[in-house]
């Protein structure tokens, strides 16, 4: 993976909004990037789940919009500080896709195209704290933000929220990913300023 690209502009302060320890508002939405941009056809494009017993459940691109869609409005926190408040997507909840999975899992690690990965425990995913998102602001999701689809896990800091998504492994042991084998915290609740391993 190549260098972090860096795309936002400059720092806002609103007085009266509410964000966690160290953050600031933009109402820009920054880009930042481990390497290249991967540019996926739609038709070549899935998204699988895979357990822990290695079965595997598949979904193609037509697929993910045949199931019922949600659309959210969640605020994002980055861990180099920046905030968007009331951002509105489109996309699947994974409940909906993990609905049918057997597991006995507690964690996850969330492939990218591109080779990016992330870990979460697996309740982070349910319970209506989870999509994969594939439209933001009533448009389609650009490949700069990790269109054609993304993961998007608001209450965590955004590294949680992997662009380009391609699929979930279920796990009985948790296993670092990108930014985790690096220094970033293995959580990473904004709230309580988990940007590093120590904080």
């Amino acid at each position: 993976m190549g260098i972090i690209s860096r795309g936002f502009h400059g720092r806002s302060r609103d007085g009266d909004v509410k964000l966690p320890p160290g953050q600031y508002l933009t109402h820009d939405f920054p880009v930042l990037s481990a390497g290249p941009t991967p540019r996926v056809p739609l038709e070549r494009w899935e998204f699988t789940v895979t357990t822990e017993a290695g079965q595997v459940h598949r979904w193609s691109w037509q697929d993910i919009l045949a199931l019922p869609s949600v659309t959210p409005t969640v605020d994002l926190h980055c861990v180099t500080k920046w905030s968007k408040l009331g951002t509105n997507w489109q996309g699947v909840s994974l409940d909906v896709l993990l609905a049918d999975v057997e597991t006995a899992a507690d964690y996850a690690l969330v492939h990218s195209y591109g080779g990016y990965t992330t870990n979460l425990p697996l309740e982070d995913l349910l319970d209506g704290q989870a999509w994969i998102a594939y439209r933001y602001d009533g448009e389609d999701l650009m490949p700069e933000h990790g269109g054609p689809a993304r993961l998007l896990v608001p209450h965590l800091y955004l590294w949680k929220s992997a662009k380009w998504v391609r699929g979930i492994q279920l796990l009985l042991e948790d296993e670092p990913g990108f930014w985790e084998t690096a220094g970033y915290h293995n959580y990473g609740d904004p709230w309580r300023e988990q940007r590093y391993q120590g904080d």
